[in-house]
């Protein structure tokens, strides 16, 4: 299905039959990404007395119990309910069904911006630099949504464990930026925004949620962070629809499936 679409002075057209998933699934008692060592998603047949959920071992249909923990099991969607006492439900705040967004590609690196805490030797960041050069040329209509592809884009971020292999993340400068694009919705292919051993201070969320010590900040409820994305290599920088979907979870956080579709200017 294809449709035609004008913004201000800007005409498309979307073909909403070829969407793009880059979520990872969350593979139940297979390989999958795993962040601060907790235990991987797992499903298991439920059972009571004689009756078992597993055709196969006898059940007369399949019904399972499934674990699992959002943040780390795969991607995701997190509200500002994330970090503060108050809580919040990402079911509540994220209300659109289409986000004008944008692609980019950033090699993380060794820099000299600011983070909190201070940035050690070994750390790549996602950077206020490398972002604002590669965000120059691109239509600045469709940062609504910013989706960060870090390069090298390699397969096993699929199935990567991020305790062994420690992730990018984003500078204050680089963060304090995306809010001054106005983007609400940031979706990023690592497991955090923030260093993931950073002393509690989760510095780049409060950033981009705009919010103080755990405190709320109802001017940032309807915005959104999406972790452990998948964007494949075939997908061009750009400007993109996204489709973000999350299940009906009442909770600060809930698995996603990120579609996003390519326009083409008219």
């Amino acid at each position: 299905m294809k449709a035609k679409i004008s913004l201000r002075t800007f005409d498309f057209e979307v073909n909403f039959s070829k969407g793009n998933d880059i979520s990872i699934p969350i593979n139940f008692n297979g390989l999958q990404p795993n962040t601060y060592g907790v235990e991987g998603a797992t499903s298991k047949p439920y059972q009571d007395g004689q009756f078992i959920g597993d055709t196969r071992k006898g059940g007369p249909c399949n019904f399972e119990t499934y674990s699992f923990t959002p943040h780390c099991n795969g991607t995701h969607t997190e509200c500002i309910g994330h970090i503060t006492d108050e809580r919040v439900s990402v079911l509540t705040s994220l209300n659109e069904e289409m986000i004008r967004a944008t692609l980019v590609s950033i090699t993380p690196r060794n820099t000299t911006e600011h983070y909190t805490p201070d940035l050690n030797k070994e750390d790549l960041v996602i950077t206020k630099d490398d972002l604002e050069l590669q965000l120059k040329d691109l239509n600045h209509d469709f940062l609504q949504g910013l989706i960060v592809r870090t390069l090298p884009n390699l397969e096993n971020k699929k199935s990567r464990d991020y305790m062994k292999v420690a992730p990018a993340f984003f500078s204050i400068d680089a963060m304090k930026y995306i809010v001054s694009l106005g983007v609400d919705h940031l979706l990023v292919d690592t497991p955090s925004v923030d260093r993931l051993l950073d002393d509690g201070h989760l510095s780049a969320h409060n950033v981009f949620w705009e919010t103080n010590v755990k405190e709320f900040n109802p001017n940032s409820q309807n915005k959104t962070i999406t972790e452990m994305i998948f964007a494949p290599s075939s997908l061009e920088d750009g400007s993109y629809l996204l489709n973000l979907q999350i299940p009906a979870f009442v909770s600060d956080a809930a698995p996603s499936r990120p579609i996003i579709y390519k326009i083409n200017e008219l």
